[in-house]
């Protein structure tokens, strides 16, 4: 099966904050690689590109942390859309853009899987849009589980991944994706 070349590519929240070590362990040090490479395919063809950056208080003043990361920085013809929450889809006109760019199928990529990634996945399917999420252009941290255990980043991530999947979306790898498209 081929894309459509109106198949919107979304990058959510490629920014410097996820860099802080602080964090703890994240998994899939190799994402940003996958998201330019799906990026500079997307490019190439024509294809949207729609950029997600989190800022949660945008009265702030600027934080660098807030930068896009420069692998999938956006060019000034891509759409930027800003959040302060969760979801993509909360206090935008992310969902006005796509019906109005005939929009119907989504390629998510982005950070971190099991928050914003997950959040925008399952909001983007249940307005009617068909997302397909890639497993190895997304990535989480460790967490700290309510029963006291540390989950590794790894645990966390496919346990996203499988409750997206199906259900929500389509979990496929960058490969898999690549080769769904015209180049």
């Amino acid at each position: 099966m081929k894309l459509p070349n109106n198949t919107a590519l979304m990058l959510i929240d490629v920014q410097n904050f996820f860099n802080d070590p602080a964090l703890g362990s994240r998994n899939n040090p190799d994402a940003e690689q996958n998201m330019a490479a799906l990026l500079h395919a997307w490019r190439e063809t024509n294809r949207p590109v729609i950029h997600i950056q989190h800022i949660s208080n945008p009265s702030l003043p600027h934080n660098p942390g807030r930068d896009f990361k420069e692998i999938v920085a956006p060019l000034p013809n891509e759409p930027v859309f800003v959040k302060n929450v969760n979801s993509a889809f909360i206090g935008t006109n992310l969902e006005q853009y796509l019906k109005e760019s005939g929009i119907e199928k989504l390629v998510i990529t982005g950070l971190t899987t099991d928050h914003c990634v997950s959040t925008t996945t399952r909001m983007a399917r249940n307005l009617g849009f068909f997302p397909y999420i890639v497993s190895d252009a997304t990535a989480t941290f460790e967490r700290m589980g309510f029963d006291g255990k540390l989950y590794t980043a790894e645990e966390v991530h496919n346990l996203a991944l499988v409750s997206l999947h199906e259900e929500f979306a389509i979990v496929i790898d960058t490969k898999g994706i690549l080769e769904m498209i015209d180049r």
